[in-house]
């Protein structure tokens, strides 16, 4: 297992649509380890594979010490209710947190390892997590659906952190 590096907001891999995962081979199997590893820290809530650099749909998460993945998820059904819970943040966007509309209820299907079916659901912060990662999985962040006056705030906000880092 590796520990591997977040790409952040400006690389292209963030707004490429990932490929569905097919054959499960040791690379594939790497990418899982790689993933859990990666987002069991403090502070990191979800992960997905573009997240570190790899163009294949499946996200890890780390909700109050649960731990796991889902490959090629699918989100079936998502409440009409939406709700702002607090702020929300991205590891591709460091520092910078947002309130955004996500519904209230997720859920989504896919697989493991093992091909056995995986089913990821749940209201407040695991909505919010399923919404964002097959987002990511999807090419898009979550600076893309805030409203109007948020993200125009968020983006010169962003710039002028981009422009202190350098």
């Amino acid at each position: 297992m590796a520990m591997r590096d977040i790409r952040v907001i400006g690389d292209p891999v963030l707004r490429t649509p990932c490929e569905p995962i097919g054959e499960i081979d040791d690379r594939v199997r790497q990418l899982i380890e790689d993933l859990v590893e990666t987002v069991d820290h403090d502070g990191r809530a979800g992960l997905a594979a573009n997240q570190i650099g790899v163009s294949l749909r499946a996200f890890s998460w780390n909700i109050d010490g649960d731990i796991g993945y889902i490959i090629n998820p699918e989100i079936v059904e998502v409440s009409d209710e939406f709700q702002e819970i607090g702020e929300e943040g991205c590891l591709s966007v460091p520092g910078l947190w947002y309130p955004c509309e996500r519904a209230a209820y997720a859920r989504a299907v896919g697989t493991d390892l093992n091909g056995d079916k995986v089913e990821v659901e749940g209201e407040e912060i695991w909505a919010r997590l399923i919404n964002h990662e097959v987002d990511h999985l999807d090419g898009k962040l979550y600076l893309d659906r805030l409203k109007r006056d948020v993200r125009k705030k968020a983006m010169r906000e962003l710039r002028e952190s981009l422009e202190q880092a350098d």
